[in-house]
């Protein structure tokens, strides 16, 4: 019998609003593969943690940010969205208020709130996953 060699992963869509413009959080990865690019914040999902629990892990492992209340967006698995395997990817998106700050930590050489209409070059499909959030959003 084969095994199957896919891997699963969160991303974490978070917004916050200021004067009716919506800033979405990114991080610039720290490592490889897309190191220096940016990227929605998240990363792999350990044994035995429940999907969610790890998206809010890796928010605040990577930006120093807690949050609650994060919804499930979707699940992204298009082979070779990742250049190290088959790595299926769970997105969760949430709100903060705008005061909210965030710090970069772990895989996250920087942090930065972009606005949704100013978006940089992504990392991996990120792109897509933020499209289909601004539509459901």
């Amino acid at each position: 019998m084969r095994v199957p060699t896919a891997f699963v992963t969160v991303d974490v869509l978070l917004f916050k609003a200021i004067e009716s413009i919506n800033y979405l959080l990114l991080i610039e990865r720290k490592n490889e593969p897309f190191k220096n690019c940016w990227a929605l914040p998240g990363g792999f999902v350990e044994q035995h943690e429940n999907l969610v629990d790890a998206a809010k892990r890796e928010l605040q492992e990577e930006t120093n940010i807690t949050i609650h209340d994060l919804q499930q967006l979707g699940a992204f698995g298009k082979p070779f969205r990742d250049p190290r395997g088959h790595v299926i990817s769970i997105a969760y998106f949430g709100f903060v208020s705008k005061e909210t700050e965030a710090v970069a930590a772990d895989d996250a050489k920087a942090v930065r709130w972009f606005s949704v209409n100013e978006l940089p070059e992504m990392a991996f499909d990120h792109l897509e996953i933020i499209n289909l959030a601004l539509t459901k959003i």
